[in-house]
């Protein structure tokens, strides 16, 4: 498993969204709302890029049936479609063609975060939002520069840490294919769709080539977690998923049982989930009262505080690098201007929008921005991202023939060394 991306790019004029939308519930359609939050980072491709969704989104469409009765461009749009339907010289793909209507709508609006899925790609955007994917339960990280793919985590209790694959090691085959000129996304596809329900990852450690038989499950997505030395607990949060809140509150008892005085929040590549995952995770530190972020619409602003008794006192120290977005972001403002907490690493990436969506009984869906998400200062950050209190980049070794050698993590190395002194 790579570093999941989830960022898309959606925005869409509320008042012809509805009337579509209107439109699409008369010929049955069954809507789901959400409010996402996404962005769209160039170096990963497909569905995933930095999302935010909220399942309390109230479904209002705002139009009443005398506001769609007397709406003449409607009224048009709708003699179009019948004279299509009735007299085009073959048969009509009705939902198809609808579908296309919508398309048009976003695509005309030209704002770089709108969009609209296929059936395909909303049924892979909704399988990542359950925070579980078919792999064996490690993390890769692509250099592009030296096209390597290093394993940068091993689940806990995954097949792959069964098997014996380590954090370091750098994938050379899969099933007995060269992959060194594929990407950690290329690698992660032909891992999953291995139908044996095994897979054989042949990895160079230390000049070692070395090649393990590793099986092929659901794997859980989210977090990740371990005590360092000097009692500084260390939680990565990779992405966004529905349990999410469980998950980092099981995380923080386990580490505070053994011994957690500090803690290190490592953000970085997460690029989003569930708003309410981000907004409970923000709670579990935040005291009763303290705000988390705010939407801002063309009508109003909205502040969401947290409500919980829950929060902590530790000194805290959070990691984000440029593929931090949306609820990441979100996430480490709320903690950065609310809880005192430092950032480290390098700029996010900047995603200060929010999206709504509307899921159609066919499959496909359509996001459009309807508010922006300001971080408890009250500024946006979209197009701006996150400045780190102290900046700090990877550091890529070589050997004396000049050949890569691994990449050493001077960002975490650096939060260790300021949280260390706090």
């Amino acid at each position: 498993m790579y570093r999941e991306v989830f960022n898309f790019s959606f925005f869409l004029d509320c008042a012809k969204i509805k009337v579509v939308i209107k439109l699409k519930e008369k010929k049955g359609f069954n809507l789901l709302s959400v409010i996402i939050v996404i962005c769209v980072t160039s170096i990963i491709s497909g569905l995933t890029t930095g999302i935010i969704v909220t399942n309390s989104y109230k479904n209002n469409l705002g139009l009443t049936y005398e506001d769609i009765v007397n709406d003449e461009s409607l009224n048009e749009f709708l003699e179009v479609y019948s004279s299509i339907v009735n007299n085009y010289y073959e048969d009509v793909d009705k939902s198809a063609m609808i579908d296309s209507a919508v398309d048009g709508m976003l695509d005309y609006l030209g704002e770089s975060y709108t969009t609209y899925l296929d059936e395909e790609q909303t049924a892979e955007l909704e399988q990542k939002l359950k925070g579980s994917y078919r792999g064996v339960g490690i993390e890769i990280t692509y250099d592009e520069d030296n096209t390597t793919n290093t394993i940068t985590a091993v689940f806990p209790d995954s097949s792959a840490k069964r098997s014996g694959l380590q954090v370091g090691d750098i994938i050379t085959g899969i099933n007995g294919e060269d992959v060194t000129s594929k990407n950690n996304e290329e690698i992660n596809t032909l891992i999953a769709g291995d139908a044996d329900g095994k897979v054989s990852i042949t990895v160079l450690r230390n000049h070692e080539t070395l090649t393990y038989e590793v099986e092929i499950g659901d794997v859980s997505t989210g977090v990740m977690y371990e005590m360092k030395d000097n009692n500084i607990g260390y939680l990565e949060i990779s992405l966004f998923p529905e349990n999410l809140e469980t998950q980092v509150r099981n995380a923080l008892n386990t580490l505070n049982v053994d011994g957690m005085q500090k803690l290190i929040i490592d953000l970085r590549g997460n690029t989003g989930g569930y708003l309410e995952s981000a907004e409970a995770t923000a709670s579990l530190f935040l005291e009763k009262g303290q705000l988390i972020y705010s939407l801002q619409t063309k009508d109003a602003t909205a502040e969401y505080y947290d409500k919980t008794d829950e929060h902590t006192t530790i000194p805290i120290v959070v990691l984000i690098n440029g593929q931090s977005a949306s609820a990441a972001e979100i996430l480490a403002a709320a903690l950065k201007d609310s809880y005192g907490a430092i950032l480290v690493g390098e700029k996010s990436f900047g995603k200060g929008k929010v999206q709504q969506t509307y899921s159609l009984s066919d499959g496909s869906m359509a996001k459009y921005t309807s508010a922006r998400w300001l971080r408890p200062n009250g500024s946006c950050i979209d197009g701006v991202g996150l400045i780190p209190d102290y900046i700090a980049n990877m550091t890529v070794t070589y050997d004396e023939n000049g050949e890569y050698n691994g990449t050493i993590d001077s960002q975490l190395n650096k939060a260790i060394e300021i949280i260390s002194a706090m």
